[in-house]
């Protein structure tokens, strides 16, 4: 097949792609759509960019236009499930543009937006619905969606379906569609163990790789920088500043991480933006407009939410962090030189990143080239990156402090002197140990306070009452504590008590 007309589509669908200048398929669609039509289940692996969502929109849509059904409420004929809200909304806008000249529905519904207005939406029913599993699974709970007259099943980016985070969400949409059903599945990516696992989905499928598995673009030239973990984003700054860097997008492996080195770029006049699973729909949309339309060249963002990101004109992607499964080093990079461009991929490596570059070299069957760091890099920050504690400031208690201690006085900011053994108090509220004040005078506030005197003899009355001393005047004799006064007539009162007890008569 060279042509789109050698497939036997309906007019209007080549029609479609005649105004979107498409002629000649890629090898990805021309060995795919021939299944797909006959009604066949596929697993198609072919690198990012190639045209995946074609492959199976367009048998899809020339199916229901030849066999048209009314709308069921609630019911749609096609599911399309995807990882991420932004790959939904692609493949919804796909679905539209190939069909723009038929007379079929398309709509598409994810989390963080409003539920109801997608309820209202499948109300009359659909012949597209592309989801994210987790919202699929809220209208179906919330009895707003039927999945029992499903025809065709699609799971984009099928490993990441696959994988532990989606495989629970699947299993239970899967028990709700038919049986007999036509199930395509696509991704750039099939570890063995993911392979093994779609198959138990599919029926007799044929198998499309038109590129070896885990095969990176050729267009893309890839390169490593060793660098220690604190000067990583001092070296995306300094990178950055390079003018021939148009618009990147830089790779994290955690949601915080991505968060974290934004503040930094805006600490340093660089304008990024995040996006993640944490951020809402309206501020992920304003990341990928302000990333598209070249206010923000440096897009942040994580493996799942990349998913999804087409964006042309990436010049380069950037690995802040080396991803811990090698397969997704191959999805970051995709990012980049698409369609037919070219484009550059510089990983960062740690020393403890240095197995999951051997990983990626091992799965990629390439030896990434190592880049030496570039010249006039600033020195490293003083603190490590890791450690973000902020010393108290004097005078001021400790941010860990739990509290005050002694009369009024704030506690120790010293953390050894949290890890001290808490003091006793003795009888009259003096405290224990043999601690003496320094320069024999008597302690005040929270500092420590004289040994209490022995405790005379059963039967034998104390040698000395605690008296009240005058107004004004310290406590003589016993150098007990002016704090300690009140204390002393407790304990004297206690004694007179004690003698007219009829026991001590």
């Amino acid at each position: 097949m060279t042509l789109f007309t050698d497939f036997g589509l309906a007019q209007p669908i080549l029609k479609a792609l005649s105004a979107e200048g498409y002629e000649k398929p890629t090898p990805i669609q021309a060995q795919t759509i021939p299944y797909a039509m006959e009604g066949r289940d596929v697993c198609g692996i072919a690198q990012t960019g190639t045209g995946k969502t074609a492959a199976f929109a367009l048998p899809i849509l020339h199916r229901l236009n030849a066999n048209p059904k009314p709308r069921k409420p609630k019911s749609p004929r096609v599911l399309v499930l995807s990882p991420t809200r932004e790959l939904s909304g692609q493949i919804a806008d796909s679905f539209k543009a190939y069909g723009r000249n038929l007379r079929l529905s398309t709509e598409v519904v994810f989390g963080g937006v409003t539920i109801s207005r997608q309820e209202k939406a499948l109300a009359q029913g659909v012949d597209v619905l592309v989801a994210t599993p987790g919202r699929l699974i809220d209208l179906v709970d919330r009895r707003a969606l039927s999945l029992r007259d499903i025809e065709i099943l699609v799971l984009d980016e099928a490993d990441q379906m696959l994988d532990l985070g989606f495989i629970h969400a699947l299993k239970r949409i899967v028990t709700l569609l038919p049986k007999d059903r036509q199930s395509l599945f696509f991704s750039a990516t099939m570890p063995k163990t993911i392979s093994t696992l779609a198959d138990s989905f599919l029926r007799d499928p044929a198998h499309v790789a038109v590129t070896p598995v885990a095969t990176t673009a050729e267009r893309v030239e890839q390169s490593v920088i060793f660098v220690q973990t604190n000067r990583k984003q001092v070296l995306l700054e300094t990178l950055l500043r390079d003018p021939s860097i148009d618009r990147v997008l830089v790779f994290t492996r955690t949601k915080h991480g991505a968060d974290k080195v934004v503040r930094g770029l805006d600490k340093a006049g660089i304008a990024g933006a995040a996006i993640h699973g944490n951020k809402s729909q309206p501020q992920r949309e304003r990341a990928l407009a302000g990333f598209r339309d070249g206010s923000c060249r440096v897009l942040v963002a994580t493996d799942i939410a990349a998913r999804g990101i087409d964006v042309e004109g990436v010049t380069h992607v950037i690995n802040y962090d080396l991803p811990n499964v090698p397969e997704s080093y191959v999805h970051r990079i995709g990012r980049t030189a698409r369609a037919g461009a070219t484009g550059l991929a510089i990983s960062f490596c740690n020393d403890e990143e240095k197995a999951y570059l051997k990983d990626i070299e091992k799965l990629t069957r390439l030896k990434v080239p190592v880049m030496p760091l570039p010249e006039g890099l600033p020195a490293a920050p003083a603190a490590s990156e890791t450690s973000e504690r902020r010393e108290p400031q004097r005078g001021r208690p400790a941010p860990h402090a739990r509290g005050h201690q002694g009369h009024g006085q704030p506690r120790s900011a010293d953390p050894n002197a949290e890890r001290g053994p808490k003091r006793r108090r003795g009888r009259g509220g003096k405290p224990g140990g043999n601690a003496q004040p320094q320069g024999g005078q008597p302690a005040s506030g929270n500092q420590q306070r004289p040994a209490p005197a022995p405790r005379p003899a059963q039967g034998q009355r104390p040698a000395q009452q605690a008296q009240r001393a005058p107004q004004g005047q310290r406590p003589a004799a016993q150098g007990k504590p002016a704090s300690a006064r009140q204390d002393g007539r407790r304990d004297g009162a206690q004694v007179a008590w004690l003698e007219k007890s009829p026991r001590r008569r």
